[in-house]
């Protein structure tokens, strides 16, 4: 069997695999990509980011949910949304999608492989692609593979009533009730987009506080927001078993808490968490080590214990977002021939997570800084106060910046309601400048916008610390009995 040989194979072509290939060839360096879908662009774009994002387009505008501050709460743009009505757009987004990143890849003299991929020996990768096998070397290799949702032994994942993140895509009409076992971002995304299209839904989590690396009064906001369109949450409560029950004219899922409580409803999603990929890839014959949960470990430079294997983004584990994959696979090529780029993915990235309403963090939570010692203060906007909010028709939305008391210097951005992960960006690059709060005093923003946010929370900040040094000059007289 001829062997093709490069000077860099990626395996997977999300985000990191993605930008790793290209990085590469911009150098001129002989590359492959291999991908086990179909198309190109990995999890991110057949079954995650890409897709689950796209339904929540489609539902917050067949809805009709941002207008009915305007148009009374029981207006929506379409009567009888369906299942095919989310699709739809999903199936555009998504074929565009793949159309982009072939046309980026090919354009760069990247050599595409589509099979499934495994190691023969340190620098052999075998292709199976329906029992045609092609194997390639390389002198370097990223690993990009990935994740799958993760479902415990004993879960009856059948695709239709108990569905995971990967099936939920695929489901055949809107159900009534809904079961999301697991509070954190996946879980919570679909929960809203559900609830927003009427569903009745239920999250049961084992956890007592949710998304516990977000600014608490932010998810308090969202909690609120989604109890106003009838989600009930279970939190820490156990889930014992989840089965189909099938005694009926349809088939309903069964929740069953160790606290005895049942949760009986259409359809069950399990989103408790992913397992990385890289233990599909016979790693072992490469000398690599996986863990029970299908992850690699590398350096700060990425490389696993072999010097010329590489891995990046969700394989490797937190931060697992698409952002960070892309710098990581960049940064991973760049290394692997000695092109050492110094920076590395900066510690302050931004999070994003796409429920409704939105929400999106960057920097220090009020608790970290508690928990550090550090003095802060904070400030505070309302999308009610702004007139782009009262436009928009969004009257919940909230940007709070957390500042240091001593310096001034923001240290954190935390904000909830219409384009809140776009917004944060502004807040983002301040924080990565060393900025204080007297930058978005003094700038002049487009009116009107939301970004005038800032503005408005920046002075609230101001207030408070002018406050505060004037009682540190004026200390009260203590009293005396």
């Amino acid at each position: 069997m001829s062997q093709q040989k490069y000077d860099l194979v990626v395996l997977g072509s999300g985000p990191g695999g993605q930008r790793a290939a290209i990085s590469a060839a911009k150098v001129g360096k002989k590359v492959a990509i291999v991908e086990r879908m179909r198309e190109l662009g990995g999890v991110c774009v057949a079954t995650g980011t890409i897709p689950s994002k796209t339904m929540r387009e489609a539902a917050l505008h067949l809805s009709g949910i941002q207008q009915r501050a305007f148009y009374g709460a029981t207006y929506r743009n379409k009567e009888n949304i369906t299942a095919e009505d989310l699709r739809m757009r999903t199936q555009m987004v998504m074929s565009r999608e793949w159309e982009v990143i072939r046309a980026q890849l090919t354009r760069n003299g990247v050599d595409i492989f589509v099979g499934s991929a495994r190691f023969a020996d340190p620098h052999t990768i075998i292709i199976d692609h329906h029992s045609e096998i092609v194997e390639i070397s390389a002198d370097n290799i990223v690993i990009a593979v990935g994740t799958r949702p993760f479902m415990p032994p004993g879960v009856e994942h059948d695709g239709e009533t108990i569905l995971n993140a990967d099936s939920i895509l695929d489901i055949k009409k809107i159900p009534r009730t809904m079961t999301c076992i697991g509070g954190g971002v996946i879980g919570l995304e679909y929960a809203s987009i559900f609830a927003t299209l009427g569903v009745r839904v239920t999250v049961i989590d084992l956890a007592k506080d949710l998304l516990s690396f977000v600014d608490t009064e932010i998810v308090d906001a969202l909690i609120y927001q989604l109890r106003q369109l009838n989600v009930v949450f279970r939190l820490g409560e156990k889930v014992v078993t989840v089965s189909v029950d099938n005694s009926g004219d349809t088939p309903h899922a069964v929740t069953k808490l160790e606290s005895g409580k049942i949760v009986v409803t259409d359809v069950a999603l399990y989103s408790a968490g992913r397992q990385a990929n890289a233990d599909t890839l016979d790693a072992e014959k490469a000398g690599l080590i996986v863990d029970k949960r299908g992850k690699l470990t590398v350096n700060s430079r990425y490389r696993t214990e072999v010097e010329h294997i590489f891995a990046v983004g969700d394989v490797i584990g937190f931060p697992a977002l698409a952002s960070t994959s892309m710098e990581q696979g960049r940064l991973a090529a760049l290394e692997a021939f000695g092109l050492r780029d110094d920076r590395v993915v900066p510690d302050i990235y931004p999070y994003g997570i796409y429920t409704i309403p939105e929400i999106s963090t960057v920097g220090a939570t009020e608790e970290l800084l508690t928990q550090e010692s550090i003095p802060y203060e904070i400030g505070v906007a309302r999308y009610r106060e702004i007139a782009r909010g009262q436009i928009l028709g969004d009257d919940s939305g909230i940007v709070k910046l957390i500042v240091d008391q001593r310096t001034r210097r923001l240290l954190g951005v935390h904000a909830i309601g219409t384009g809140a992960t776009e917004l944060i960006h502004i807040g983002q690059a301040v924080i990565a400048h060393n900025g204080t709060i007297d930058y978005l005093i003094h700038a002049v923003f487009n009116y009107p916008t939301l970004a005038e946010c800032y503005k408005t929370a920046a002075l609230d900040a101001h207030n408070r610390l002018a406050a505060l040094h004037s009682v540190k000059k004026n200390p009260p007289v203590p009293q005396t009995a």
